[in-house]
């Protein structure tokens, strides 16, 4: 076995170019996840989209990021990140510009879900990545950098569509992607050095047979529930399938000799707990968002462009905890650092809780920014301390395992929180709803939106009441959600704070560096990346 330098190696400053190639990819990804659904609307009039249609061009991004994520992580690790990275780009370039240029609902699902297919290549290559164009000292900045062009992507994808919707055509917001996808291929042909596992055995098709229709059934199941209900046969059928398959998944990947992901990864308690926190991190934020942008447009009022505007607090809160991470990670430790960051988290919840129906833009402005630094905290260093137990061979598939059951946390949180919200909502509105015809009353029961149409179209008392009386009752939906998304952000905290061990444990270490590769690391102090080659 031998060590070779890899061919476009990032020294001195190249390092840090490419990271900024790589932050673009993540950010075009993230913009590319809240931008659709905010011009829903115009692809519903310009499209002649159903509802069922509108739908399908939202799910399908997202099964098809969620189901090939753990694969595409795997061949990042076997075939060469920097290559599968760059052909992903291509082709989530290249489907962006043909989404644009779409005349029918059934073409644009079909680019969407081929932009999925890519995107669950670039999400888990881009962090497996980063440890090997960053020593352990720089990598919390990094990583820090890198995950905040991830996450900043989202609350940016409304401003976005808002702003190009109201100047442009509906196909900008996926013409958009072309530039920004080209310059990052350019940055990671030009900075970002290759590295593969030069060892790795077989592909195990049979696990990646089992892991994708697996998780995209699952997933399929739990976005599906807001609308049909869980005892609805599709979304029983979607998680009863889906939770077989995994299943059978997991006990395939424990017994084969060549896995596609090594499972026991979550014996190390360092790896498990740093991805639970993630995962309830991805879970309470993204079933947060999906009550506050309605509370935003429908219940106060905002254009699209205006929520983009008033979500730019929680962008400044990411970018702060962003810049401060790594120093505080250096000083508290990760556990601290975890279980502050979920802690911050829910106290920004709970301040965003007490918001009111009619209140102005002050406590906004307060409670965004802590939830974003929050967010911030705990995500980077969870990102950390997880790429730092991974095993070089394992960092493209255990990255992609992480991504993977954030997703699958993402769908759970819009759906419980959903139907927490519903649930409310409904009980809170049920006694002002008597006089109205049946039909009526079912469309103001079932979402804020509907019970403002209804109110538009009745005489102007009866309107007035039934407004104010939806969007008391929206609101008082959206507090029982904040709440219990802190709630669960402290359990995690307190779990984190008791359980996350200081140092790693054996099991599922990163392996020893060969004295091989530590006497070429010492003729390479300028940082060098090395691939191994037998």
């Amino acid at each position: 076995m031998s060590f070779v330098l890899g061919d476009r190696a990032a020294t001195g400053k190249g390092r840090w170019l490419a990271l900024g190639a790589i932050v673009l990819s993540a950010l075009v990804l993230g913009l590319d996840t809240t931008i659709v659904v905010t011009a829903l609307p115009t692809l519903s009039a310009r499209l002649d989209a159903t509802t069922d249609q509108l739908q399908w061009i939202s799910t399908a991004y997202l099964l098809a990021l969620a189901g090939f994520m753990i694969p595409a992580g795997v061949l990042g690790d076997r075939l060469g990140r920097r290559r599968m990275l760059m052909v992903a780009l291509v082709i989530f370039g290249l489907s962006s510009v043909a989404a644009s240029q779409m005349t029918t609902v059934s073409g644009l699902i079909v680019m969407r879900a081929v932009m999925g297919i890519s995107g669950a290549v670039v999400f888990p290559v881009f962090m497996a990545i980063l440890p090997t164009i960053f020593a352990e000292s720089e990598r919390p900045r990094a990583i820090a950098i890198g995950g905040a062009g991830m996450f900043l992507g989202l609350p940016l994808g409304p401003l976005v569509a808002g702003w190009l919707l109201t100047h442009y055509a509906w196909g900008s917001i996926f013409l958009v992607n072309g530039p920004v996808v080209l310059l990052s291929v350019l940055g990671v042909w030009l900075f970002v050095p290759e590295s593969r596992d030069s060892n790795a055995p077989r592909l195990d098709v049979v696990g990646a047979a089992l892991a994708v229709p697996g998780v995209t059934s699952l997933v399929y199941g739990i976005i599906e529930q807001p609308a049909l209900g869980w005892t609805d046969p599709a979304v029983l059928a979607g998680l009863v399938v889906g939770g077989i398959l995994l299943a059978s998944f997991s006990i395939w990947e424990l017994h084969t000799r060549s896995p596609l992901v090594d499972l026991r990864l979550f014996l190390n308690p360092r790896f498990s707990w740093s991805t639970l926190a993630s995962i309830v991190m991805s879970f309470a934020l993204m079933g947060v968002l999906f009550v506050l942008t309605p509370f935003l447009q429908t219940v106060q009022g905002s254009d699209a462009q205006a929520t983009g505007i008033r979500l730019l607090p929680l962008i400044g809160g990411i970018v702060l905890g962003a810049v401060v991470s790594d120093r505080l990670m250096a000083r508290l430790g990760d556990r601290v650092m975890l279980a502050l960051g979920l802690l911050i988290c829910a106290a920004g919840l709970v301040l965003l809780s007490v918001v009111e129906a009619d209140s102005g833009f002050d406590l906004l402005a307060i409670a965004l920014p802590v939830i974003g630094v929050g967010n911030a905290f705990a995500m980077f260093t969870a990102l950390n301390v997880i790429l730092g137990v991974l095993p070089e061979s394992q960092t493209g598939a255990g990255s992609a395992l992480t991504r993977t059951l954030q997703q699958v946390g993402s769908a759970l949180g819009v759906a419980i929180m959903g139907s927490l919200l519903n649930t409310a909502y409904r009980a809170e509105l049920a006694g002002h709803l008597t006089g109205l015809p049946s039909r009526l009353r079912n469309v103001a029961d079932g979402s804020v939106a509907g019970a403002s149409l209804i109110a538009d179209h009745l005489p102007a008392p009866l309107g007035s009441a039934l407004l104010h009386a939806a969007h008391g009752a929206y609101t008082v939906g959206m507090t029982d959600v904040l709440r219990v998304s802190a709630g669960v952000m402290v359990a995690a905290a307190v779990l984190v704070g008791t359980f996350l061990p200081a140092r790693i444990k054996a099991a599922g270490q990163r392996p020893e560096t060969p004295k091989s590769t530590q006497a070429l690391k010492a003729l390479n102090p300028s940082g060098l990346v090395l691939e191994e080659a037998s």
